[in-house]
Parts: structure tokens; C-alpha cells; sequence
């Protein structure tokens, strides 16, 4: 290797790809454990922005993330009412209360202030052509969004 060599040269994509998700989950996980919230706790909160649903509704939306231990987010759901982010309304509906609105706002701008720190310094041009170049490799390598199963 060149001494001269900047990092970009020194490095294939397979270890920028696996850094630069390492960090955004360290830096997404930390957003959330600062407003004591789990990944769960966010998908399904924002699922309840939209307003009041099911249980079923709910474990539909987070069906890729359950496993067998954890077969359902009732959970979940019950520690959010727990918390007074949540109510139940009926039998078998949970909705947000102002609580959670409240809470669920303050997290979305934590978010976002994380993604700004992620693309600081980076064009729009720039980042949309890296998710592309990023697409097209998965498509390479035989993704098909036909068969896209979400997060991975």
C-alpha cells in the first residue's frame, strides 16, 4: 500500500458498507435510548401517528421483526400505555395519547437531527447517487425489490 493513500483507497466497499451501517445503528440506537425507547417502541409509535389501531394491525407492521421468543409486540404496546404514550380504545385498539404525540415529536427530531449528522457535508446529488450506485449492486448481487422484505 501507498502511504499516500486515503482512506477510500485503503479500504474495499465491503468494509465501508459494514462501518458506515455499524455507525448509523450506534447512532440511531443512542437517539433512542436517550428518549428510553426501543426500535419497537419507535416503529410503532409511528405506526399510531396515523391513528388508532389493532393489535393484529400492529404485529402486521413489525412482523419481520418479531421472532420466537417474542412472537407479538403486546409488549410493547402495553409499556407504551404504561408510560401514558398510549390508551386503549375498545377491546382491541390502542391510539396515541398527547403524550405520546408529544414524545413521538420529540423523537422524530432527535431522528432527524442524527440523519442531518449522517449527510453533513454531503449534496443531495451526492447522497441520491450513492443510494443508487448502492441499488444497483444489490440488483448485481440478486435483490429484487418484487422480493424486498424490508430491512435487512
Amino acid at each position: 500500500m501507498n502511504a499516500s493513500e486515503g482512506p477510500a483507497e485503503r479500504h474495499p466497499i465491503g468494509y465501508w458498507l459494514k462501518l458506515v451501517d455499524r455507525l448509523i445503528d450506534q447512532g440511531f440506537d443512542a437517539v433512542l435510548g436517550s428518549a428510553a425507547v426501543t426500535p419497537r417502541h419507535w416503529q410503532i409509535l409511528n405506526l399510531l401517528e396515523s391513528g388508532p389501531a389493532t393489535y393484529a394491525q400492529i404485529d402486521d407492521e413489525a412482523a419481520l421483526y418479531l421472532a420466537p421468543h417474542m412472537p407479538t409486540v403486546r409488549p410493547v404496546v402495553d409499556d407504551l400505555c404504561n408510560r401514558g404514550w398510549a390508551t386503549p380504545v375498545g377491546p382491541d385498539r390502542v391510539t396515541l395519547t398527547e403524550t405520546g404525540v408529544k414524545a413521538l415529536s420529540d423523537i422524530q427530531s432527535r431522528v432527524a437531527a442524527d440523519r442531518q449528522r449522517v449527510t453533513e457535508g454531503i449534496t443531495e446529488d451526492e447522497y441520491r447517487a450513492a443510494v443508487e450506485v448502492l441499488a444497483r449492486m444489490a440488483t448485481n448481487l440478486g435483490w429484487r425489490e418484487e422480493r424486498d422484505m424490508g430491512p435487512v
